[in-house]
């Protein structure tokens, strides 16, 4: 998540029971492009249930197929921002596909939760009509509010458990309302609507309630000791609410940074090895 800025907590007070907008910050104009990075790339365009339009970008491995990546972004920006945690995947073997939940990017719609986690359900559909993604294994990987969505996601949707090998969350949260809560009590100004903004946000997806249903998927969890915006000890729920197979990767750094880290690079590709049926 990105540093919420003291507009997030005036929209929180203009919400209504059930608010999940205040989550995402989308940014329509992309910053870069895969082909700037050096990738090859296809532009990829589906529809939604409710027939909102979706983009995204799936990247093509450079090496000899290993795999692929279903990548889920934070809260804010776009694709063009994020790719950055995945633009290295292509040389290690592994394709990856990452898309813009409604509201970003060249998506169209609004951003709210249910609709993110339509697109999230739709990207999931298209990426297994392509025969080069069925015939390697398959990994879900979230950040931060995508992986707090991811979490959802894998644990609710028959598809995702029936062809992922396994579910990678990097700083996910256990639930919408602590979140809310926690950065409404950064700020003197907002630290008395931490709990009337929290009793607002939307209910039935927090990702504690339903973690355990990932089972027998292997889930891991990444969680950096320094993050200042997705707090470590929000793992530690998370951890002791899923069941085995289960695995925990503690990094250092800042939030969603953990791809910068060669060694959390070697760990991670070392983890999907081990995870491959």
């Amino acid at each position: 998540m990105k540093n919420l800025l003291p507009a997030f907590f005036l929209l929180m007070i203009s919400c209504t029971s059930g608010c999940s907008g205040i989550f995402f910050f989308p940014q329509k104009q992309h910053l870069q492009t895969p082909e700037q990075l050096g990738l090859e790339y296809e532009d990829i365009f589906f529809t939604s249930a409710d027939e909102t339009r979706v983009h995204g970008w799936w990247l093509q491995a450079k090496a000899p197929l290993r795999g692929t990546i279903y990548f889920l972004h934070g809260n804010a920006e776009n694709i063009s921002t994020h790719i950055h945690n995945v633009a290295w995947l292509p040389a290690r073997g592994y394709q990856v596909f990452l898309i813009d939940y409604r509201g970003f990017g060249l998506s169209g719609g609004k951003a709210t939760l249910p609709g993110a986690l339509q697109d999230i359900q739709a990207g999931f559909e298209y990426l297994l009509t392509r025969t080069d993604s069925r015939e390697k294994p398959l990994y879900l990987l979230g950040q931060s509010l995508g992986a707090s969505m991811a979490i959802y996601f894998a644990a609710t949707d028959p598809l995702a458990k029936q062809y992922l090998n396994a579910v990678i969350s990097d700083a996910a949260f256990p639930r919408y309302s602590d979140m809310a809560r926690h950065v409404s009590g950064q700020s003197w100004l907002t630290w008395p609507l931490q709990y009337p903004v929290s009793w607002s946000m939307i209910k039935g997806y927090d990702p504690v309630d339903h973690v355990a249903d990932i089972a027998p998927l292997p889930l891991l969890l990444i969680h950096s000791q320094d993050d200042r915006i997705v707090p470590h000890a929000f793992n530690d729920e998370l951890l002791q609410a899923a069941i085995v197979p289960k695995n925990f990767f503690e990094t250092r750094g800042p939030h969603t940074a953990t791809f910068s880290n060669a060694q959390n690079r070697d760990y991670f590709l070392d983890y999907l090895a081990r995870t491959r049926k």
